[in-house]
């Protein structure tokens, strides 16, 4: 008969600090958040009364985590909305059920999904796409900023910060230089009686 581990003990102090009983050490957030991402379970109780305040601490982390500068958050905004009105409502009691279903499915697809990407395309498949990603989005936005409402102001600030070499430039700067040229032709002719 195979026994299941008992959850770590971490005891959080009214300085606010977490205390691993396990190794007897101070912990942070971001260690209890590598804890979780390495699947190991942890219950944190007030040292003062006993409570368990496990659930509190998991949304500090997730609370922390959605707001590191240069990461893509997980919980868009809309998202959150719909959550917080749920609070309250008659199907409040079933949102937790929902979202632990729906995560575990999510979590055995995200498996399958990576299984199958890495026989089809390759153990690079993830940064390849990463890297076409960032590619795309670096193409979408200089098309942007060429249909910028005054493109040609922009055209000739971006004149004035880089010498133009005709032969090194690219076709993307060239289509823009084109453009601006454009802009400025129609813009004449449209100030013309």
């Amino acid at each position: 008969m195979a026994t299941e581990k008992a959850p770590t003990i971490i005891k959080k102090y009214a300085n606010r600090r977490l205390y691993h009983m396990g190794t007897s050490t101070y912990v942070t957030l971001e260690d209890l958040a590598t804890m979780v991402r390495a699947g190991e379970d942890f219950v944190v109780n007030d040292a003062k009364t006993g409570e368990d305040i496990t659930r509190s601490v998991l949304a500090q982390i997730m609370f922390e985590q959605e707001s590191k500068g240069g990461q893509q958050t997980m919980l868009p905004t809309t998202f959150l909305r719909q959550l917080i009105r749920f609070y309250g409502d008659s199907m409040q009691a079933l949102v937790p059920r929902y979202l632990e279903f729906s995560m575990d499915h999510l979590t055995r697809d995200q498996g399958k999904l990576r299984d199958q990407m890495e026989k089809t395309f390759g153990p690079s498949a993830f940064h390849a796409m990463e890297d076409q990603v960032r590619a795309n989005m670096a193409f979408f936005t200089d098309a942007m900023r060429m249909w910028s409402p005054f493109p040609a102001v922009q055209a000739e600030a971006e004149a004035a910060a880089k010498p133009e070499d005709a032969a090194g430039s690219s076709d993307l700067e060239q289509l823009k230089r084109q453009m601006a040229d454009m802009q400025r032709k129609l813009e004449s002719l449209t100030q013309k009686p």
